[in-house]
């Protein structure tokens, strides 16, 4: 017997196909048979969509920061590459 391979939906996937029942133009039977997903797979994107849309409108107009990356470690790494480049260019040139 062969183990069936794990399928992996991507967020956008998920969210169209919990909207598409969030609508209710089709069954969740219909939805799952077109995409080929167990009806409680949509039912539990359908809750996730439900539970966490609130989410999108609680930042009341103020926009969403991520925290960025310490670029001036970097930024020293680029200025130690290119003294060696130079340095070489030197040497062999």
């Amino acid at each position: 017997m062969n183990k069936k391979d794990k399928r992996k939906f991507t967020a956008a996937y998920k969210v169209k196909v919990a909207m598409e029942a969030l609508k209710g133009q089709a069954t969740i039977a219909e939805i799952a048979k077109s995409h080929q997903i167990h009806p409680s797979q949509i039912m539990d994107w359908k809750k996730i969509v439900l539970e966490r849309s609130e989410e999108l409108f609680s930042t009341q107009g103020k926009k969403i920061v991520l925290p960025l990356e310490d670029t001036s470690s970097l930024y020293e790494q680029i200025g130690r590459l290119q003294m060696e480049v130079s340095f070489l260019k030197k040497k062999l040139g």
